[in-house]
């Protein structure tokens, strides 16, 4: 029996769980079986992106599961080179078909590329989308605050959620309060970083030893006492379940201190900065 996930509000009313399930590069039959395993233990957000090239491996795994499907929130994101607003419109619908779904419960663009600076235009698609019933909630991946103030003041809409880079080695101070103060949800890609270091680190390891749990579930509650969203990752039952299970346990202001001096400047995984980065 798993235990209870909380739930988080977002700004348009909408609620999903406070942890989820990344699915990059899990793909065909393996991560299908992999991302049902996921859902079966507790997950109940699930995300994937239509440069994942997998969201038709997610829905097979919905299929798969004997939840149903409203208990589940899913999410994707639109690619760099379809922001254009027709081609972001045929994008969302084309994300569904892929899934074989009737709609998204959260639809994010995936990078502003701001050299194309065709942002703005992909989000009017988004909001269009929403109002037809293909997606519940729509969001951001990576945006700047500059980026989004854009998007709000000429589309009148604020997203509900931004997704960005967030671990130990870059915590994204400055950029999560700032969607505190704009009720704007933070959910954190690549959680627990995919650098080996931050899992052998000697500050987290005494963390975990004092509270009697993994690093990898200190990191995961640090993000959830942050109010961001962590999504990680792993094809592991084990690890799974392992990942979702922190919520019986609590950090210090002691402990959430030790874990934020771990961030750096240079922290980013792939130094893929927002003002710069062209995703495809």
């Amino acid at each position: 029996m798993r235990k209870s996930i909380p739930e988080v509000t977002l700004n348009d009313g909408t609620t999903i769980p406070a942890i989820g399930f990344g699915t990059y590069a899990l793909n065909g039959n393996v991560g299908s079986n992999a991302i049902k395993g996921a859902i079966d233990i507790g997950y109940r957000l699930i995300d994937t992106a239509y440069n994942y090239e997998n969201e038709g491996t997610v829905g097979e795994a919905i299929r798969r599961s004997s939840i149903p499907r409203e208990q589940l929130r899913i999410t994707s994101k639109l690619p760099g080179r379809y922001h254009e607003y027709d081609k972001a419109v045929t994008t969302i619908q084309e994300s569904l078909y892929r899934a074989n779904l009737d709609y998204y419960d959260l639809y994010l663009i995936h990078w502003p590329n701001p050299k194309q600076d065709h942002y703005v235009e992909a989000w009017q698609a988004l909001i269009e989308a929403k109002k037809w019933g293909l997606i519940r909630s729509i969001g951001v991946c990576n945006f700047l605050p500059e980026h989004i103030e854009r998007l709000e003041r000429e589309t009148g809409v604020k997203p509900s959620i931004n997704q960005i880079e967030l671990h130990p080695a870059f915590n994204q101070e400055y950029q999560h309060k700032w969607h505190e103060e704009q009720n704007i949800k933070t959910e954190s890609w690549s959680p627990l970083s995919r650098a080996s270091d931050v899992l052998h680190n000697d500050q987290l390891a005494h963390i975990a030893e004092k509270h009697n749990k993994t690093i990898s579930q200190v990191i995961l509650r640090w993000h959830y006492q942050l109010g961001a969203i962590p999504i990680p990752k792993s094809a592991s039952p084990e690890r799974q379940l392992e990942n979702i299970s922190i919520f019986d346990f609590s950090l210090d202001e002691k402990d959430m201190k030790q874990i934020a001096s771990l961030s750096r400047p240079d922290g980013r995984i792939n130094d893929q900065d927002p003002a710069v980065y062209e995703e495809f």
